[in-house]
């Protein structure tokens, strides 16, 4: 599986088929999140595929659970690398989802995200969530993986100890919010650099502004991989 994936979060097809086309798929996976597939759809996800990249299908299947397996039989007919979804689905809809995606060389990894970074502690509470943020984030973590999933998506800062937990070979901790050094942080404001959030447990980083508004996105991608070196 890819150690990097460049986000495409883009708001028209052909601009993620020009940024893709300076790639090379040895080098670095293509996450695709919502905007991207609602507007391109199974058949852009596919030709990705067929090109050789690694593909992060970043949908957050989130639904009662034969609805969530459903999606994840279809993600797995794409041929993606990687799809998730929603810990706080509940166990029965995470064994639906497991059941789904076969544990087999070639299948998809499938991995949970927590909570949502974009929350505080505040947006927990107003949706009924007293529990602290981090214990939160532990709660749905061991329920993936009591669930028998591979991994989790999750803060650069969480890293260590969600690979304490998911700590099997094919354990999968992808990471966003990577800057490399020298990046502009945009409007992040935890960040870590490539090399720190892969001592800290990431198997791999997603990467989005730093590569794709780069007048050489391939050059930065290649230069994130030999930080890790």
């Amino acid at each position: 599986m890819s150690s990097l994936y460049v986000a495409l979060d883009f708001p028209e097809v052909n601009l993620a088929l020009a940024l893709a086309a300076q790639l090379d798929p040895q080098s670095c996976g293509l996450k695709v999140g919502k905007e991207l597939f609602t507007r391109g759809g199974p058949a852009l996800v596919r030709a990705w595929v067929d090109q050789g990249f690694d593909v992060f299908l970043d949908l957050k299947f989130h639904d009662i659970p034969h609805t969530v397996a459903q999606a994840c039989r279809a993600a797995c007919d794409l041929g993606v690398r990687v799809v998730n979804v929603h810990a706080s689905g509940g166990r029965a809809m995470l064994d639906a989802a497991r059941h789904a995606v076969p544990q087999s060389p070639g299948a998809p990894s499938l991995i949970a995200v927590t909570v949502l970074t974009s929350m505080n502690q505040a947006d927990l509470a107003e949706v009924g969530i007293t529990r602290p943020l981090a214990e939160q984030v532990q709660l749905l973590a061991g329920l993936a993986h009591d669930s028998g999933l591979d991994g989790v998506v999750c803060s650069a800062f969480e890293a260590r100890a969600m690979r304490a937990l998911f700590n099997q070979p094919n354990s999968v901790i992808i990471t966003p919010g990577i800057r490399p050094v020298g990046a502009a942080l945009d409007d992040q404001s935890r960040v870590m650099t490539p090399f720190d959030a892969m001592a800290a447990g990431a198997t791999a980083l997603v990467v989005g502004r730093p590569i794709t508004l780069a007048a050489q996105p391939a050059a930065v991608v290649r230069a994130i991989l030999a930080s890790l070196l």
